[in-house]
């Protein structure tokens, strides 16, 4: 047996893939086992796994060097799943204590008790000049923001505002790599991939709207 593919539809859980006309328990039980031998073989590229927050249902991905993928409910979990399988591995699984750290960190985080991420990252989806973007978005202190311009000059071209504002929305792992602390000239929020509210929720939450330090 191998862990759904792209062509196999990878983004039926794996307790749905079990269960046939087995109960809720024996579906989980087949399940775990059948990861446990998916880790084991070596044959599970991505663990992924959905979670709830004050700003919507998340979902969450990861590779063996990090966290890969986060993504707000305003994309298709479907529709990343398989850009997942397609441009990183098709050995993708439903596996949410995989994720355990990462959900840790967000619940601290949503709390107001964490104000630094402590994940190893996989940052491979991002590359190029987009990639120095989110490094460099990636250092802006908790409770503090940055400018569209600020950021260019950071990532080593200043004059390349409008590149940094199309990084920063192609963002793959947004909170984590925290895109919404760049705001406009004159503090005006910009855009956002997970809509303007949740943006203005996240700069409340870490009391940084107006914050131009």
């Amino acid at each position: 047996m191998s862990p759904k593919t792209k062509t196999n539809d990878p983004v039926r859980s794996l307790r749905d893939a079990t269960r046939g006309n087995a109960s809720d328990a024996q579906a989980d039980a087949a399940a775990a086992k059948f990861l446990r031998r998916a880790e084991r073989d070596g044959l599970l590229d991505i663990a992924y796994t959905e979670v709830d927050t004050p700003v919507g249902r998340l979902l969450l991905a990861a590779t063996p060097r990090g966290l890969v993928r986060v993504t707000f409910p305003v994309e298709s979990a479907e529709t990343v799943l398989e850009q997942l399988a397609s441009t990183v591995s098709p050995r993708i699984l439903e596996s949410p204590q995989r994720l355990d750290e990462v959900r840790r960190e967000l619940d601290l985080y949503f709390d107001g008790k964490l104000t630094d991420f402590g994940l190893p990252l996989d940052w491979q989806l991002t590359k190029g000049f987009y990639r120095k973007v989110l490094r460099a978005t990636a250092r802006i202190p908790y409770g503090k923001t940055r400018s569209y311009s600020q950021v260019a000059k950071r990532a080593g071209s200043p004059r390349a505002v409008r590149a940094t504002g199309t990084a920063l929305g192609s963002n793959p792992l947004p909170i984590i790599v925290p895109c919404h602390r760049v705001l406009r000239s004159g503090g005006a929020l910009g855009g956002y991939g997970g809509g303007l509210e949740v943006k203005e929720t996240l700069l409340e939450l870490e009391g940084a709207r107006g914050s131009d330090n």
